[in-house]
């Protein structure tokens, strides 16, 4: 009778819900008698999440449905609704369908295991931290980096850009926002395209001065890229943030490497501005070409802290690149 009492008034006096979760753990302890497999709690979430259902309607369109109807015809669809036209199985038969698609259905899980069929699902192929998941959907200001598409329009999953089955690590330079279509779709990439990409990466160029620095000048890295102190430097702690892999123009930097760059800015700005009281702005710049003044030919970011009175008009700003608009 305790536990009835507890439990009740737990319920209609202290329990207080950021989610569905609470209530629903509870309903499933109730219906086992007091035991609850994870998986069963799991399996109630899952029947309340929409946003799962919407995925799998995706995936519906895009799989499924793509194969059936090239192979059976009869296969259609009227926007959410599927249909198999001019039916005409007896309930023997269809029965019998049925069973065949469960045998087949069973052998492929025997085959590969449930956990492998569903691995593309799972965040990270293993769990992603509420904190790094809330600084990448705070990064990408809750919209898809893909489509565009807001949070409230459809859910977002933390994706990995790089997979970790091809060597992508968790590090939120290698995360990105996806709404779920954006992630079904890229889920369905051949991954030799994705080795391609990841094999990039490594490129490098024997006589380009950034793609042999010296490890002695490097300040500041992370997997993608990396900082230097300028060797003419524009005003005191002048820094240039490089892209490990070899790229002519700023245009040419893949997502994950802007991301590793604007990681690698933010970091040493705040280390600079704490490091150097005297530092109250900064101009961030690259060029872009050798009519824009490029005359290193590897992607490379300006970070120049700005002082008071270290220009006697600092009106204009990076506008000064043609001198005689400067000044407006």
């Amino acid at each position: 009778m305790g536990n009835y009492k507890n439990i009740k008034n737990y319920i209609s006096q202290k329990m207080r819900m950021s989610h569905i979760y609470q209530p629903l753990m509870l309903m499933e302890l109730m219906k086992g008698k007091g035991k609850a497999s994870g998986q069963k709690i799991a399996q109630a979430f899952l029947s309340y999440d929409e946003t799962q259902i919407d995925y799998y309607k995706e995936i519906v369109k895009l799989m499924p449905f793509k194969y059936l109807s090239k192979h059976l015809k009869e296969i259609k669809r009227d926007k959410d609704k599927y249909y198999y036209d001019g039916f005409d199985l007896s309930d023997a038969q269809r029965k019998e369908i049925i069973e065949l698609c469960q045998a087949k259905l069973d052998e492929y899980i025997d085959k590969r295991g449930l956990k492998k069929i569903f691995k593309h699902r799972t965040l990270a192929s293993g769990v992603i931290s509420g904190s790094i998941r809330y600084k990448v959907l705070t990064r990408a200001k809750n919209r898809c980096e893909l489509c565009g598409i807001s949070s409230k329009e459809k859910a977002l999953e933390v994706d990995h850009i790089e997979p970790r089955s091809l060597g992508g690590k968790d590090e939120l330079s290698n995360f990105q926002a996806l709404c779920y279509t954006c992630n079904a779709q890229k889920g369905n990439k051949d991954n030799t395209e994705f080795k391609k990409i990841i094999d990039s990466y490594e490129s490098r160029e024997k006589d380009c001065l950034f793609c042999n620095i010296p490890k002695s000048r490097i300040i500041k890295s992370n997997k993608l890229a990396f900082v230097i102190e300028d060797q003419y430097p524009v005003t005191k702690h002048h820094c240039l943030i490089i892209p490990y892999r070899h790229s002519e123009s700023y245009f040419d930097l893949y997502q994950p490497e802007l991301n590793a760059i604007n990681q690698l800015i933010k970091e040493l700005q705040s280390e600079l501005i704490n490091k150097d009281k005297t530092i109250e702005g900064f101009n961030i710049g690259t060029n872009s070409g050798e009519v824009s003044g490029q005359s290193i030919f590897h992607t490379h970011i300006h970070l120049i802290p700005r002082r008071k009175g270290d220009s006697k008009n600092p009106r204009g700003g990076v506008r000064g690149v043609i001198e005689s608009k400067k000044s407006y």
